[in-house]
């Protein structure tokens, strides 16, 4: 039968601490002990787990977390509480910024030889990554915020996310049941495959056809998750007279950015456009108006991470998936047409 080092632990009589002492041949141990463990690791022919090898046996034990998108205010309370929750468990943290463009997986299996890894939680980035390039990990790792959609065995990584799709769906939704027709949408690379970005916008569509409204690509706009990007795609969306009423953007700050241009072209929110946002980041309810929003749990998903992450290390458990519920915050920035 397969073991692992609690199995072992547990018909020897000792703690975990004590199997990793002994087989790693570190630290203080009785010589009956040593004996009596190594006649349990014999008998059960146990076969150490690298990961946990790695994590007894390494002077470092650092933590890594690998950030796509770290200016995205949404991520920062996640980061902070990430930060905090590893500490308490007495790890070293690494925070790493990875660039557009950069695979942030190549990236980790390079900071895995560098650093001295023993666990990564991934945040951002997009959802392309192959069973193949996941295998080439050698530590336990968790994906937060993002997940993978190619085919992928569940069993050979972990996520703590919200359904994008689900919760753009519910948004858009909201907007139609106010009476909205012509909705506009603002996120990153929406016509981009297996980006966040993208997800939402499947919402986005789905709510619309479900609904028999007609999609209407013109009424798309790509920009960069900031407020600047979402005023110029904003202003971009309002000069086509499409007779908009709604926008749905995929981020409170693109909300905030098109709140923005749609007061200085002279229009009232909500009276003349209802504005949405997503991910219920505290600026978005102090702007004026105060914006609705599709709230993430952002601090709930920071701390599922960190649990997943050291249920992995400790052999607690196997990779889990989580899914959370975002919730639609009604602060009155979108209105019912009459």
């Amino acid at each position: 039968m397969d073991v692992n080092i609690k199995d072992i632990a547990r018909i020897s009589g000792v703690g975990i601490s004590t199997v990793s002492r002994v087989i790693n041949n570190k630290g203080l141990v009785s010589k009956a002990t040593r004996e009596k463990v190594l006649s349990v690791v014999k008998e059960y022919n146990y076969i150490p787990n690298s990961n946990a090898r790695n994590l007894k046996t390494t002077q470092s034990k650092n933590i890594a977390l690998m950030v796509k998108g770290i200016t995205n205010p949404f991520f920062s309370n996640m980061i902070k509480e990430i930060e905090r929750q590893v500490n308490l468990r007495g790890y070293p943290f690494l925070i790493q910024q990875v660039e557009d463009g950069t695979d942030e997986i190549n990236a980790a299996i390079q900071l895995v030889k560098e650093k001295n890894l023993c666990g990564i939680i991934f945040m951002g980035g997009t959802y392309n990554h192959s069973e193949e390039k996941f295998k080439q990990l050698t530590v336990p790792f968790v994906l937060t915020t993002i997940t993978s959609t190619q085919e992928v065995d569940p069993a050979i990584f972990s996520s703590v996310i919200i359904n994008e799709l689900k919760e753009a769906y519910k948004a858009t939704n909201y907007l139609i049941s106010l009476g909205h027709k012509n909705i506009g949408f603002l996120a990153k690379s929406p016509l981009m495959d297996e980006t966040t970005g993208n997800r939402r916008f499947l919402g986005y569509k789905k709510a619309l056809e479900e609904h028999g409204l007609p999609y209407d690509a013109g009424l798309v706009e790509d920009c960069e998750y900031s407020p600047s990007s979402g005023f110029n795609a904003a202003r971009r969306l309002l000069n086509k007279n499409k007779g908009l009423t709604a926008i749905f953007a995929a981020s409170d700050t693109i909300a905030i950015g098109a709140a923005k241009a749609v007061l200085t072209a002279g229009l009232s929110i909500p009276d003349d456009i209802s504005i949405l946002g997503f991910d219920g980041i505290e600026m978005a309810e102090y702007y004026h108006p105060s914006l609705d929003t599709i709230s993430q749990p952002g601090t709930e998903m920071a701390l599922s991470s960190v649990g997943v992450l050291f249920d992995l290390i400790s052999e607690r458990s196997g990779n889990q998936h989580i899914v959370y519920d975002a919730v639609l915050l009604k602060r009155g920035s979108c209105k019912m047409l009459v």
